[in-house]
Formats: structure tokens, sequence, C-alpha cells
């Protein structure tokens, strides 16, 4: 009986230490895998037959690795079942999905060259939405060498432009020109209404001090010093000091104005957003139907002797708008009084010359903008439904009629111009306004 129980101790002791043997052979078989799996996951090397590109010692490893597969599973559910019976209830699928996930993760991070360069030729971005758009255009064909079909590359990396900052109200720097006998009449009523919606923003151009319109506008009354009148020399010291000003803020757009304008400040900051700051931009528009042509002067120091210069102005009764950006290429040729210079040569007045220095010596073009108005333009044709889109208005006294929008209000003798009545029409909220023009 002892006999039979030591020869049953020692089969049992050499198959203990046989499937021991085989569990540890088997384990440092899963670890070469593990090792060869990770190799290939980052450097690439996969099983498409490129093997001239694969060091030595791997080639053979991505087409046994199914073989690893199976001792992988081995290892992972041979515990029990007893030595190699374990082995042989292994269903070779279970190791094969676990490797294809690896390998899809690393067919999924690799674009081969051939579709990067396709893909990156012929995606763009929406510069609006920042979202990619795939451009029409043939498909290059794929190389021996290149990834099959089946492989899905990943889209190239995309980073959209954003959108230049929103132009604010605080942005702006409006400038009204005037004139010592216009205080009282045309700088009151601007006072009244459109002045009340950008106060901080709007500074008003003229040629005298006035203590009582100063303390109405919060000292914002600039005395240029310049001759009183409405002649060529005093129009162009007048604009030449509301660039210098301009110049000297921080501001992002500088906008000018007649005292005979008004202006729809929320429309006008609405409409500045369309625009780039930092672009040169020259918006406004033209009283006349064709561009201006001028002979420049003809003396011993020019250099430009009868020479015919043809170009465009935005019209300074609609008022136009210069962005930063143009203001500091101006500057060289416009800042330190060479403005008055330059309408001194010319010998036009200052919307001129402000188009012959932009359009002619920058070779900025005029944006041109409809919104504007001057009263050069009949304005009872605006129609009231489309006011508030409107940038400028205007008004002047024609003959014996008043050339002015057509809008209800006050009555004709309290409001001539109709600046009121247009204001209570595109606000009525305000102080100003009747009751009745309020309810509507």
């Amino acid at each position: 009986m002892r006999c039979i129980r030591k020869k049953m101790s020692l089969v049992y002791t050499a198959s203990y230490r046989y499937r021991r043997a085989l569990q540890t052979m088997a384990a440092g078989l899963f670890l070469i895998y593990m090792a060869l799996v990770l190799y290939q996951a980052v450097y690439g090397y996969g099983s498409d037959g490129a093997d001239q590109d694969r060091p030595a010692g791997v080639a053979a490893a991505g087409g046994n690795l199914q073989d690893f597969q199976s001792l992988g599973a081995m290892i992972l559910g041979g515990g029990g079942g007893g030595g190699v019976g374990g082995a042989g209830a292994f269903e070779p699928s279970a190791g094969r999905g676990a490797s294809g996930a690896v390998i899809s993760k690393r067919d999924n991070s690799v674009v081969p060259s051939g579709l990067r360069d396709a893909d990156a030729s012929d995606n763009e971005v929406d510069s609006r939405s920042g979202s990619l758009v795939r451009r029409n255009g043939p498909r290059p064909e794929l190389g021996p060498t290149a990834d099959p079909p089946n492989r899905i590359p990943v889209p190239p990396a995309v980073t959209g432009t954003p959108k230049p900052p929103t132009t604010e109200l605080d942005d702006l720097l409006i400038s009204v020109k005037t004139t010592k006998s216009y205080h009282d009449t045309r700088l009151e009523m601007i006072i009244k209404t459109w002045y009340q919606l950008g106060k901080e923003q709007t500074w008003f151009f003229t040629d005298t001090d006035d203590p009582h319109y100063q303390k109405l506008t919060n000292n914002h009354m600039v005395n240029t010093n310049c001759s009183q009148g409405h002649f060529r020399k005093a129009l162009c010291c007048k604009m030449g000091k509301e660039f210098e000003f301009f110049l000297d803020s921080a501001k992002k757009w500088w906008c000018h104005f007649d005292d005979d304008n008004y202006v729809n400040i929320p429309r006008l900051v609405r409409m500045l957003d369309d625009y780039s700051p930092t672009q040169d931009w020259y918006l406004g528009k033209p009283s006349i139907s064709s561009p201006l042509e001028i002979f420049l002067d003809n003396t011993k120091t020019s250099t430009e002797v009868n020479k015919k210069v043809t170009f465009w102005f935005a019209t300074g009764g609609a008022g136009f708008c210069v962005s930063r950006a143009l203001a500091l290429r101006m500057m060289p040729v416009a800042a330190s009084g060479k403005f008055v210079a330059i309408g001194d040569k010319i010998r036009f007045p200052d919307d001129v010359t402000m188009g012959f220095l932009i359009e002619h010596i920058l070779k900025v073009p005029l944006t041109v903008i409809d919104a504007f108005h001057s009263h050069l333009e009949p304005m009872e044709f605006i129609r009231p439904e489309t006011f508030h889109d409107q940038v400028s208005f205007s008004y002047a006294r024609m003959r014996d009629e008043w050339n002015v929008v057509k809008v209800d209000g006050f009555d004709l003798k309290t409001d001539p111009k109709r600046i009121y009545s247009l204001h209570c029409y595109l606000y009525p909220f305000f102080s100003i306004c009747p009751k009745s023009i309020r309810r509507r």
C-alpha cells in the first residue's frame, strides 16, 4: 500500500512540475507577444507586406500574431482544466478581438502620406461657423505601398480663424464739424437728439470758445483755432484737427459728420461691426456719379506736372469712417498740418482732399455705404420703414422748400427740419417726444 502511495506521489509531482513548466513557458511567450504588439503600436509596422521596412527579428511578427493570441488566451483562462487540456478548450476568436482592437487604434492614428496630402488640399474651414467644408475635387490615386482602402484615415487637425473682436460703441470717435454761427441752431438740435445716444464718443470741432455748449457737452467742444467760415482753408484746417485728435486717442474707428447730419448711432455701430479696424477701410458715399478728375498744380517744384488724377471721395455732408489701420498709414503724409498742405496743392475742400489722400496717394479704394445720406440727395425718397437701416440723414433749405425726410411727428412750424420728428420716430421713448408719438 505504501508502495502504491509512493508511486502515485511521484506521478502527481511530475505532472505538477510539468504543468508549472508549461505555464512558465506560456507566460514568457505572452510577455514576448505583448512586447511585439506594443512595438507595433508605437512604430506602426503592419502585416501588409512592407517587410523591407521592418527591423530584423520583427518581420515575422505580424504574420504570426494569431499564434501568440492563442498563447495569451491560454494564460488568461488556463489555470483550471488541468495542464494541456485547458489550452484545447480555447476559442481563438476571443484573442483575435483583443488584438484587432489594438491594430485598429494604430491604423486610425497613422494617416498615409497620400491621404494626408489629399485631405489638406481638399478641406477648408468656414470662417463664420468654424466648420470643415470639403471642396470638390478628384481624390489622388493610392500607390502600391499605401494602406488598403478599408482603413479609414483620421481627418487632419483643423483650426478655424477666430472672428475679429466685436465693435462696440466705445470703439468709436465721432467728430462733428461746426462753426460759431451754428451753435444755437444746429448744435442745440444735435445735443437734444442723437448726441444723447453717444455722449462719450461724440466731439464737436468748432472755431471759438463757447462755455455754454462746453458745459452741455461735458467739455466735448474742441476749439481748433481755425478760421470761421465755410471756405477751403478753414474746412481743411478743422478736418486736419479731427484727424490728429483721433490719432491721439485709443479708438478703433473715426467717423466724421457735419452739423447738419442726424446720426443713427446704433446702426452706425452695427455697420462698423462688419469690418475690421485692423485693416484699411475708407467707408462712405460719394455725391457724384463718376470719379472726380483733377489736374495737379503746374509748378516748377511739382513732380507731377499736368498730370490728370482720377479718384472717388466720400462726401463729408453724408459722413464717412476711417479705420485705425488706415489712419496710421495716413499719419506720415497727413498729420502735423500736412493735410492742409495737400488741400492747398489740389485746391479742393476737406472731403475731396481726404479722398485724394486715401484713394490716390495710399491707393485704398472707397467702400460705398448706401446708408449714408447728405442734403445733396432728395431726403423725401427715403421710406420711413427703412429709417432704422440708415446711418445718417441730412437737411437743407433749397430755394423756397426744405429738403427733409417725410416723417410724421411735430408740426412743421416747430420742427421744419424734421430732425426732432425723425428722432422720435426711431426712439419714441425720449422725454422730448410727445406722448402721441410714444404710444405708437
